[in-house]
């Protein structure tokens, strides 16, 4: 199913970056992205809902408890279920999930890369097999363009290889070569079609490299030279040791352009964003607040609670009344700890909801200090804070 244009109109990309506030004593920076959905104030950390729906998250939640500003979909989930067909006939992602606000798309990359031997990649793009029921299909840069003007994203991703962790050289050079090939056909396809609905889109190509210098930054040259609306580093998180990402964050970091937000898809522990918005980076996803919410880990102002311990059973303080939101202040560790031990479903609803909310607390506190100047050393602390085990 190709695009179905909607009249004559070519619709140029929009998203305009606004730099604010730099950080005297990092490389931290504070800004606003501008989309046809809204403003996106940066730093920020977009929870993921990979399939249309942050899990166990209702959208006013996460809109007006946990306050985020984007929320991200999968290419690769949403093209096999519900399917285009769908998505389009609701008028776009948007309106089948109710979601107002700006969304960005996963071209699809990465689960295409984690399906092992269940996908064939070419020069052409990547031959798969569908984990819901095992019918074949084919992703090229082109397709995946076309797929995500009809998902409907504000921001959409370029399609590229993931390489793992750890990857021969050669193979990672070679990756990137074909990920660089790949980009081009995906910026000259993107440029050649319109948005299928009344908004622009924009794309984001992907810096990668593995773990080796020198690739990290003839990537991230290639990618800058581009000249796109905002730029992601993709290919970190995937295993490597955490002085490894924050090396090559940095790196790339100090080739991309300044003017425009540079997004490390796929980062992680409130650790790792604490320092990589020292690195200088401006956009955040992971899975990892509501799947490990799921499990009964929390992230709060004061370190990580396990609510399975024994030690909250009559602990009835509210879960972390600092970083404020419905479900934080109102519930009790105690009564948390017993809707997990119990496996009630509530518990993993507000235990996701928390998580999403310290999160957000987390970006926006960063962007507070980055405006006040005094960044560097709140976050040295928070760090500390931040890896505590409770």
């Amino acid at each position: 199913m190709g695009v179905i244009r909607i009249g004559p109109t070519i619709f140029a990309a929009f998203m305009d970056f606004s730099l604010q506030h730099t950080d005297p004593k990092s490389k931290a920076r504070a800004g606003v992205v501008t989309t046809d959905h809204g403003q996106i104030e940066t730093p920020i950390f977009m929870p993921v809902g990979t399939a249309g729906t942050v899990k166990a998250v209702h959208q006013r939640e996460i809109k007006e408890d946990i306050a985020a500003e984007i929320i991200l979909g999968n290419t690769y989930h949403l093209y096999l279920r519900p399917g285009l067909e769908v998505i389009q006939a609701a008028g776009g992602l948007h309106k089948f999930n109710g979601w107002d606000r700006p969304i960005l798309t996963d071209s699809g990359g990465y689960q295409v890369y984690s399906l092992g031997d269940n996908r064939k990649i070419t020069e052409k793009g990547v031959r798969f097999k569908s984990h819901i029921d095992g019918s074949m299909h084919d992703f090229t840069p082109e397709r995946v363009m076309d797929i995500q003007r009809v998902i409907g994203a504000d921001i959409i991703m370029a399609f590229d290889e993931c390489t793992p962790y750890p990857c021969e050289r050669k193979y990672a050079e070679d990756s990137m070569h074909m990920t660089h090939r790949w980009l081009k056909r995906c910026i000259d396809h993107f440029d050649q079609t319109e948005p299928v609905y009344d908004y622009s889109q924009t794309l984001f190509p992907i810096v990668q490299g593995s773990t080796y210098p020198d690739l990290r930054r003839q990537s991230a040259e290639f990618i800058a030279e581009q000249g796109r609306e905002g730029n992601a580093i993709g290919g970190l998180s995937v295993g490597e040791p955490h002085e490894d990402m924050y090396a090559m964050t940095e790196l790339v970091c100090d080739i991309l352009p300044k003017d425009k937000p540079r997004y490390l898809m796929g980062v992680g522990t409130p650790e790792n964003i604490l320092e990589c918005i020292a690195l200088g980076v401006d956009m955040f996803d992971c899975v990892m607040p509501t799947r490990n919410a799921r499990n009964g880990m929390l992230f709060t102002s004061e370190g990580i609670i396990n609510i399975k311990n024994e030690r909250w059973k009559s602990d009835f303080s509210p879960i972390d009344p600092e970083i404020g939101g419905y479900v934080s202040t109102f519930y009790t560790r105690a009564y948390l700890r017993h809707l997990i031990m119990s496996k009630e479903m509530l518990g993993a609803q507000i235990c996701s909801v928390h998580n999403l909310t310290f999160y957000l607390w987390l970006v926006k506190q960063a962007r507070e200090q980055i405006k006040a100047g005094t960044f560097a050393s709140w976050k040295n602390q928070m760090v500390k804070k931040v890896t505590t085990r409770l």
